[in-house]
């Protein structure tokens, strides 16, 4: 058999292809691909029905997100007012530009753009360039504010060429006076990350949009803050703005009316100059807080831009210390400006006025002998009060023990906190036998009562304190301070005393300033109207390294004196403390011209020129002249600022507990008070003559 016509074993036969079979393949393959083609079909017909109906609003809003841009435009806040409705804090029209970190697509260059435009100093793009490394990404840096219409114009046009760059025209917080509400009043200041981690908010994220960072800025935000307007505007695909279609104004924030009296204010931070330290007025009969400066400040203006690096380290190296809150930071020993309110403990504990003792010098407590800073003679309550003899007061300190003393100093506002709308305020200590073994684990010895009866030793008081003290003492009355003009006004407690004390301690107080006193300098140059007072004088350092008058700044003793006016009718009451001053002497004048001004603007102001005129202008001109000083010494070797300005005041308190502990350890060293009625040996106090003057 061949070989092609043999047939294998096993071979399966070959399938004989027609035309009906290849008609039947065919329509098979196309049924099942028709239908598989019908199927995806009906799939996307059904999604599309689905995004066209039940997903419409969706899409719709989504379409019209690509073609409109919203934004929020950020509410302006509402003024904080002062008692006659005159503005410390207020807005006003700006040009500003921010950068948002995450839409950069070239820092450096962007930057270098702006700084052309802007004429950014050296110093200034480096602080801009490490908030944008160090913040967030969707949080807005400010680059400038305050720019005039031409450097918007440029920017505005180029924005195209700089994406991440937002120009805009809104409104800044302003403070007309500057440095003198600066620790009263705050600053503002973009949210931190931290904050808006707390509250995501997307207004906190929105550039030019501020809150409220210290004081009463941040005590009355959800008041202030306002609410948020908005803008749609059409765009184009890269941005630029086509037209605007539809615009919400914003809703400004309600204002805050203050009981300060924002001329007086102004005045008593002028009226301090040169000097460190802070000045409280009240109203008597109201309790209103009519002025709380504190010297040397900072201009609220700067931090609320944006503070440099220049102004921030000008201010962290001055050991005057502009950052500290005098008024309720600020720890001192009273000295003698409490005598007046012992007597009131002497007086309840049965202590007759006339009742008198000998001051040979000094009084022997024990085995030891205290020395008084003069030899009085015979000294009554007045006297003692007048020319503030220390034996009279270890003498009776001694006898009715102190711990009755200091629940007088209690009654009257040492140590004590105030129901105030403020951040935090340092109550000091009003020592007393339970306190020291409490604190110290020692038991109270005959030396502290000598130390704290003239307002020594642990004794650590701030200024708002001794003026709630003076008030009391003025009145009888427990005046209770009050900050905003619509709190609610209890009527005030009456200590337990007869007019005739009271009209007897008032009289001691007169004699201090218009008798035969320690602050004749005082009196005030106004006709019928005359003020009474207590002078006082703080130890800061050891005997043995300084007497307190003379020598470095910082070894001085500090200046107190506590008021009031009209002596006889009391209306306003009120403290000076000056640091380092170099006694009490530094203190009563500008206390005479600060009430001089409350009762006499005019004359008020004709003694504050030519003291400003020999200090270099006001305290902003001041400010600013050292800034560029300061600025030109400097060049660009100056400490970055910290990325959160609460860390700046953070430090500044926990320095002013450290000042706080070292007055606790000097405590163990003093003995006796220092003479007072000078005035510092380096800064004139005013225009008068010392001759007048007596002194402890």
């Amino acid at each position: 058999m061949g070989l092609f016509g043999r047939r294998r074993t096993g071979a399966k036969p070959r399938e004989l292809v027609s035309q009906t079979t290849l008609d039947n393949t065919f329509d098979r393959r196309t049924f099942v691909i028709g239908a598989g083609m019908g199927g995806i079909g009906m799939i996307l017909a059904s999604r599309m029905a689905y995004i066209a109906i039940a997903e419409n609003e969706r899409w719709v809003l989504e379409s019209e997100s690509n073609r409109v841009n919203l934004s929020l435009i950020p509410p302006r806040r509402g003024w904080i007012l002062d008692r006659n409705g005159a503005p410390l804090a207020s807005n006003r029209a700006d040009f500003r530009v921010d950068v948002i970190p995450d839409r950069l697509a070239d820092p450096e260059k962007t930057l270098g753009v702006l700084s052309n435009i802007l004429d950014l100093s050296t110093n200034n793009l480096a602080d801009i360039s490490k908030r944008i490394e160090e913040a967030r990404g969707f949080q807005p840096i400010e680059v400038a504010t305050g720019l005039n219409y031409d450097q918007f114009a440029a920017i505005s046009v180029r924005l195209p060429d700089l994406p991440g760059v937002v120009p805009q025209r809104g409104f800044s917080r302003f403070y007309p006076t500057g440095p003198s509400v600066g620790h009263l009043i705050g600053y503002v200041g973009p949210a931190s990350a931290e904050e808006y981690e707390e509250n995501p908010d997307p207004l906190l994220i929105t550039p030019g949009y501020k809150i409220g960072k210290d004081a009463l800025e941040a005590q009355f935000e959800e008041e202030l803050q306002g609410e948020p307007g908005a803008r749609r505007v059409e765009v184009t695909a890269s941005g630029r703005i086509v037209r605007d279609l539809e615009t919400r104004e914003d809703r400004q924030g309600a204002s805050v009316r203050l009981t300060i009296d924002g001329p007086l204010q102004d005045y008593a931070a002028r009226r301090i100059g040169l000097e460190s330290g802070s000045c409280v007025v009240m109203d008597c009969e109201s309790g209103d807080i009519l002025c709380m400066s504190s010297m040397p400040s900072f201009d609220p203006n700067s931090f609320s831009a944006g503070i440099g690096r220049v102004e921030y380290s000008m201010l962290r190296e001055d050991e005057r210390v502009p950052l500290r809150n005098k008024v309720l930071k600020g720890l001192y020993p009273p000295g003698s400006t409490v005598k007046p309110m012992h007597c009131m403990a002497f007086l309840d504990a049965g202590v007759k006025p006339d009742e008198a003792i000998m001051c040979g010098g000094g009084r022997r407590i024990g085995n030891r002998f205290f020395n008084c800073w003069s030899n009085h003679g015979r000294v009554d309550m007045a006297k003692a009060i007048y020319q503030s003899c220390d034996s009279y007061f270890y003498h009776f300190a001694q006898q009715i023990g102190f711990q009755k003393v200091a629940e007088w100093a209690h009654k009257m506002g040492l140590g004590e906190e105030f129901d105030l709308p403020v951040a935090s305020q340092f109550y000091g200590t009003v020592p007393d036998p339970a306190w020291k073994q409490r604190k110290y684990d020692q038991a109270w010895q005959p030396y502290d009562t000598v130390n704290a009866s003239i307002g020594q030793g642990y004794y650590l008081v701030n200024p708002l304190q001794l003026a709630v003290m003076s008030a009391r003492l003025a009145t009888g009355y427990k005046v209770m301070p009050h900050l905003r003009m619509d709190d609610r006004r209890p009527k005030f407690e009456h200590f337990d005393f007869s007019s005739d004390e009271i009209d007897y301690v008032r009289q001691a107080m007169s004699d201090v300033v218009n008798g035969p006193g320690t602050a004749g300098r005082a009196r005030l140059p106004i006709e019928g109207i005359q003020m009474a007072g207590k002078t006082g004088t703080a130890q800061v350092v050891s005997l043995s390294v300084s007497d307190g008058r003379s020598g470095p700044w910082k070894y001085r003793d500090h200046g107190l004196f506590v008021f009031f006016a009209p002596f006889d009718k009391p209306k306003y009451a009120g403290a000076v403390v000056i640091e380092h001053g170099g006694g009490s002497g530094a203190a009563y004048p500008i206390a005479r011209d600060v009430m001089t001004f409350l009762f006499d603007p005019v004359k008020g102001m004709e003694a504050l020129r030519p003291l400003e005129e020999q200090w270099g202008g006001t305290a902003s001109q001041r400010l600013e002249a050292k800034y560029r000083a300061y600025a030109a010494a400097a060049g660009e070797v100056v400490e970055p600022v910290p990325l959160r300005t609460e860390q700046i005041f953070d430090q500044v308190d926990a320095e002013a507990r450290l000042a706080q502990r070292q007055s606790e350890e000097l405590a163990q060293q003093q003995r006796s008070s220092r003479a007072e009625g000078s005035p510092s040996p380096s800064t004139p106090s005013g225009p008068s003559s010392m001759t007048e003057d007596q002194v402890e």
